[in-house]
């Protein structure tokens, strides 16, 4: 493990040495390439939702009324829509896409599960972010902390997995370790583990690729 851990370390300190300072913070992305798996072939194709180390703030949505809604507001989410929201976006498809894009994960208080399912259905469903029902007494604190340390990865027609493990802010020592939570569930999937695994790299929003020595 701390071998792994290492060579992930030695990686980032070199994305952090080729990448230019920009005016914003820039997310940490980790690309794996793998090898001999045709994803084309629905038993190869990857789909996961991934629980981190540590927390990336992944942006959060809410479908909620009442306490919950007001609950949502207080810790924060970057989004909490309404019943009658979410009725008034029924025939809106592109402020439902631009929805879709700015968040990374939904939770929807249940009785709302039907509603949401005929307006965003056809928007989210594709996009492996339909919302994950809950109960109006939830504690919403959590369950907001546990998706922010979420990430989603599927598998799109060509055999790379990329997905965002950390932003530049962080310490390596927790990006690092997020990188080979990542890698070790990918692994996991694999039919022959680490061999179906071509090269792996990490990257700045805005920066080169560095290739990770896992060797």
């Amino acid at each position: 493990m701390p071998g792994e851990i290492d060579r992930f370390k030695e990686a980032l300190k070199e994305m952090r040495e080729a990448s230019k300072k920009r005016n914003f913070t820039q997310s940490v992305e980790l690309i794996i390439n793998l090898a001999d798996v045709d994803v084309r072939r629905p038993e190869n194709r990857i789909q996961e939702t991934i629980e981190l180390p540590h927390p990336i703030n992944k942006t959060v949505g809410v479908f909620a009324t009442g306490d919950l809604a007001l609950r949502a507001r207080r810790c924060g989410v970057d989004l909490v829509l309404e019943r009658e929201e979410i009725e008034s976006l029924l025939n809106d498809k592109k402020r439902q896409r631009k929805i879709a894009k700015a968040i990374d994960f939904f939770i929807a208080e249940a009785p709302l599960m039907p509603l949401i399912g005929r307006v965003f259905g056809s928007i989210l469903g594709p996009r492996g972010k339909m919302p994950r029902p809950i109960p109006p007494t939830a504690d919403i604190e959590r369950e907001v902390e546990n998706l922010r340390r979420m990430v989603f990865v599927r598998t799109r027609g060509q055999p790379v997995i990329q997905c965002k493990i950390g932003t530049e802010d962080m310490p390596d020592e927790q990006i690092a370790e997020n990188a080979l939570a990542v890698l070790r569930r990918i692994e996991s999937r694999l039919k022959r583990g680490i061999k179906n695994i071509k090269s792996v790299y990490l990257k700045t929003t805005m920066g080169k690729a560095v290739k990770v020595n896992l060797k």
